[in-house]
């Protein structure tokens, strides 16, 4: 009975010493790097924003955040790589306006969008602005939206490529407003733009930054902003809605996601630290560089902003009858 009596103890005693070791596991997220996925480009908008908050984060952790770019199929495989990753919080990605339109333009995703991962924060909105040839017989959005309707497909529109941010935005924009304008893919932004300026196309929804010096240097006429406010860089150019087309309001824009089945207790360290940079000052300006408005706030917030976006592109890919190319 004595020796039972002493191994008891002993147990007791060791397990009591190894709960501060747990805890410190438990709390000493991240202990080693974090892979960062950024689904699109080295040199777009998504790429630069996630590398000023993969810096800072950095920084904040203690440990190095590896920017991973995996661009291609309008987000999807890097968004498979997330969904096929541990659920541990060393994996994270940046998800945009694809995120919520993907599942309606594609027959079958390798993932389950609803499913598959878990909303961190939402990091930045970025308002876009259509953007028109001066060549195009339209002075305001109300002109161009009326020679639309007296023209049915006799007018097109530029594009990244199908599911991009200005390809969605301009279908949005075509079902509330019932014009037939033509959708010309590109293989990217800038041959869109390079078009667009040689007046081979007539119109394009552009973030702001690349479009300001193409209109203040008279090569672009701007004539209706995405957003629900006016944008100080275009002070004189009114929102779509203010414009006439009422509920009218989109924007590419930017959050983290990580898999589902991340424990809480990671997925909101996370959802802390990535609010703490977004409110340091030169993080701030420097997003609003980009255009873009700082954000943040809670997991809760940012998963309800994800729902709204699946609702919102399910009603525009079914009525404007969309399909990824």
């Amino acid at each position: 009975m004595k020796r039972i009596f002493c191994l008891t103890v002993l147990a007791v005693a060791g397990s009591i010493a190894a709960q501060p070791t747990l805890a410190q596991d438990k709390s000493a997220y991240p202990a080693r790097p974090i892979r960062y996925v950024l689904p699109y480009a080295v040199g777009g908008g998504v790429d630069i924003l996630g590398r000023i908050v993969a810096q800072r984060l950095s920084e904040r952790f203690g440990q190095q955040i590896v920017v991973d770019n995996r661009p291609g199929a309008s987000a999807i495989i890097g968004s498979e790589i997330l969904a096929r990753s541990a659920p541990d919080g060393y994996t994270i990605m940046t998800a945009n306006i694809a995120h919520g339109a993907n599942p309606f333009l594609q027959k079958k995703l390798p993932y389950d969008t609803a499913k598959d991962f878990a909303p961190v924060t939402l990091m930045a909105l970025l308002p876009s602005v259509l953007v028109i040839h001066p060549s195009v017989p339209a002075r305001s959005l109300k002109e161009f939206i009326a020679l639309a309707k007296s023209k049915p497909g006799g007018l097109t529109y530029g594009t990244a490529g199908s599911g991009s941010a200005n390809h969605l935005t301009m279908e949005l924009f075509k079902v509330s407003t019932g014009t037939d304008i033509i959708h010309v893919p590109y293989k990217g932004g800038g041959p869109a733009v390079i078009d667009l300026l040689a007046g081979q196309i007539h119109a394009i929804f552009l973030t702001v930054p690349p479009a300001l010096p193409h209109v203040r240097a008279g090569k672009l006429r701007a004539l209706g902003l995405s957003s629900n406010q006016r944008s100080g860089a275009l002070p004189d150019v009114p929102t779509v809605m203010e414009a006439g087309v009422p509920g009218f309001e989109v924007y590419e824009w930017q959050g983290i996601v990580v898999a589902a089945g991340t424990p809480t207790a990671i997925v909101e360290r996370l959802n802390r630290e990535i609010n703490h940079v977004l409110q340091i000052p030169d993080v701030r300006e420097r997003i609003s560089g980009l255009g873009a408005e700082v954000k943040g706030g809670t997991r809760a917030e940012f998963a309800e902003f994800i729902r709204k976006e699946l609702r919102l592109w399910e009603k525009v890919v079914k009525q404007a009858r969309l399909r990824a190319d």
